[in-house]
């Protein structure tokens, strides 16, 4: 009796196996594309009259200035603020500093041989070993919101200062804030 009741399980089992892997193949079934190609539509140059015109029969001359973009980004980067400032004991890149994280990864992202430090920095409370790493977290929050934007982890370098630059000196709560910071500085 007690083979029977192992030999039916196993029959349920692989039959419930069957069911469910005819399931995951129906999922991954593919639907027919509709091939209907999107209408091009092809012009031709229209062709000059001779004798027409006051440069008839002359070359064509542009009238387009050649652009370097890559230093209109560079200068546009240039012109962005270069500070994220972040919460007592935090690392995490407020929303307020999405502008400047936008701009600089553009900048990165259009011109490819720009690089940037990031420099993390804290304020003068808490250990040495903790506000060194806690620099470091900060600078590599910011480098990762750069990369995830366009940047490459090539053009970044993320380094902690801890508490040993501090932008203020103080011991109060404004100078406390304007030291906990990362400042993007080209390389």
């Amino acid at each position: 009796m007690k083979s029977v009741r192992v030999n039916t399980s196993v029959r349920w089992i692989q039959a419930l196996c069957v069911v469910a892997a005819g399931a995951w193949l129906a999922g991954c079934s593919s639907v027919a594309l509709d091939e209907n190609k999107v209408p091009v539509e092809t012009r031709t140059p229209s062709s000059v009259k001779p004798g027409g015109g006051a440069a008839a029969g002359a070359a064509p001359q542009s009238q387009v200035a050649n652009v370097d973009l890559t230093k209109n980004a560079a200068n546009a980067a240039d012109k962005l603020p270069r500070v994220i400032y972040f919460d007592f004991d935090s690392y995490v890149v407020k929303d307020e500093f999405r502008p400047t994280i936008e701009g600089q990864a553009k900048a990165l992202a259009t011109d490819r041989k720009r690089h940037l430090a990031i420099e993390g920095h804290t304020d003068e409370r808490g250990g040495r070993e903790y506000n060194l790493a806690l620099g470091q977290k900060r600078a590599e929050a910011v480098a990762k919101s750069l990369t995830l934007l366009g940047a490459t982890d090539s053009q970044l370098e993320a380094v902690s200062f801890g508490k040993e630059r501090p932008a203020v000196q103080g011991s109060d709560e404004e100078a406390w804030a304007k030291n906990r910071r990362a400042e993007l500085v080209n390389r």
